[in-house]
């Protein structure tokens, strides 16, 4: 979480303070008007750097997965900058909508405004008479932006509808993009504050025609056949295996892919849960617990061609930073189980000589799942722990710290429910584990 908290703050910073090198606060002291001119021109500064930033996050770029620590840190600090951009877009348009109200109401009184200097630069004056279209496409695309952000932000709204109306962002975006080239005063673009801003837009818009012509992940996507099925009817998981058709880079344990059963539905990311063989073939454990993945087991049929686009993540078990630990405690809740059997699979081929503890906690268990989860411990070599909530309780630091005496010579590994990896978290950090010995996948694309 530390890489995108650096980032997110990072960015934020560095816009601030180009912004305040290119126009220093209030030059005209303390005066309504001036204020209102100075927070409209920081606000739109910073709503369209981090909208921009968000636009290019969009592309999902696997360069950028080191830097952030995968590409569910990437998406995490995607979704607080589009958070921050609605945020700092409705200041933008209240400052700007809510002192015409005033006038208009009688509450301010609009200062005269004094002769303006005659303007002498072709593309100034081009940019000024543009002015009042800007205006008026940049509150129309505002308010489709509130929309659309809203959209993405409730869950209960339903994937395969915010799988579609989220690529209009990108439309919204670049309409934005025209407001801000226009309004944003002149003087900025000689400025440091400019040149950012400028490029910033620039590669934001390239991702948005992109993401508009649905060419994202374009070189990562390959086409494969399901060739088995096996639905596991008491935990309500979906074993899909696909041959591939087309050429697969190869993935490492822990990664996960994009996954396209229908154009209509769009694409779902899951968890690999079989280690690399070099054959061609992998499968995926899928947990029914939305609308269309409850259905995947009516609607999937062996035979069926599906693209899938990856692989993607560094949820991959090294242990950065501490490379003299040869213990690692493994926790799966629920359908988190999926990239600890990926990483079994691998070690029973390729052992890499650690003492590892695997706390399988689930709600609903299914036997011949829970058979083939012992079968791959045994040939790995690791000790499995399986809890049954409604059995054996909840699982918490103290029961793991109690069955691995060893803990404090081990680094953690989770992977399921947000609120319980936090639990555990806060439990180890308390007990003294360092941080940078507690790996969570933050599986949460929305």
């Amino acid at each position: 979480m530390k890489h995108i908290q650096f980032a997110y703050a990072g960015l934020l910073l560095l816009l601030s303070l180009l912004w305040w090198l290119a126009d220093p606060l209030l030059p005209n002291g303390y005066e309504y008007f001036a204020l209102r001119t100075v927070a409209i021109n920081y606000t739109g500064v910073i709503g369209m750097g981090v909208m921009s930033v968000g636009m290019i996050l969009a592309l999902r770029p696997v360069r950028i997965e080191p830097l952030l620590d995968g590409l569910d840190k990437t998406y995490r600090l995607h979704k607080w900058l589009g958070i921050t951009g609605l945020v700092f877009s409705v200041v933008h348009w209240l400052w700007a909508q809510g002192t015409k109200w005033a006038v208009g109401w009688g509450w301010l009184v609009k200062p005269e405004r004094g002769p303006r200097p005659e303007l002498t630069d072709p593309v100034e004056i081009f940019l000024r008479a543009q002015r009042g279209l800007a205006e008026s496409v940049g509150e129309w695309a505002f308010y489709a932006a509130v929309a659309l952000i809203v959209i993405a932000l409730v869950k209960r709204f339903p994937y395969r509808l915010f799988f579609k109306t989220h690529r209009l962002l990108a439309l919204a975006y670049l309409a934005l993009v025209f407001h801000s080239v226009v309004l944003t005063p002149f003087g900025y673009w000689t400025q440091p504050m400019g040149v950012v801003l400028a490029l910033l837009m620039a590669g934001g818009s390239v991702a948005a025609v992109v993401s508009l012509t649905g060419r994202v992940g374009h070189r990562r996507k390959a086409v494969g056949e399901i060739e088995e099925l096996v639905n596991f009817a008491d935990n309500r998981v979906l074993k899909v295996a696909i041959r591939f058709k087309d050429r697969w880079p190869g993935h490492e344990a822990g990664q996960f892919a994009f996954v396209t059963f229908s154009t209509d539905e769009g694409a779902h990311p899951f968890t690999i849960s079989s280690g690399w063989q070099g054959d061609g073939r992998l499968f995926f454990l899928i947990k029914g617990i939305g609308d269309y993945t409850a259905r995947l087991p009516e609607l999937l049929r062996v035979g069926d061609l599906v693209t899938v686009e990856g692989p993607y993540g560094r949820f991959d078990f090294a242990n950065a930073g501490a490379s003299d630990k040869r213990r690692q405690i493994w926790v799966g809740g629920g359908i988190g189980i999926t990239p600890f059997i990926a990483r079994m699979k691998a070690l029973a081929v390729m052992p890499d000589g650690r003492e590892v503890d695997l706390f399988y906690s689930t709600a609903e268990p299914d036997d011949e799942f829970i058979q083939r989860l012992q079968r791959d411990a045994q040939a790995a070599g690791v000790k499995l722990h399986v809890l049954v909530s409604a059995r054996d309780g909840r699982l918490d630091v103290a029961r793991i710290c109690e069955t691995v005496p060893g803990w404090a010579e081990a680094d953690v590994w989770f992977c399921g429910p947000g609120g319980f990896g936090q639990a555990l978290r806060e439990g180890f950090f308390a007990r003294g584990l360092a941080a940078k010995d507690f790996h969570q996948e933050l599986f949460d694309m929305r």
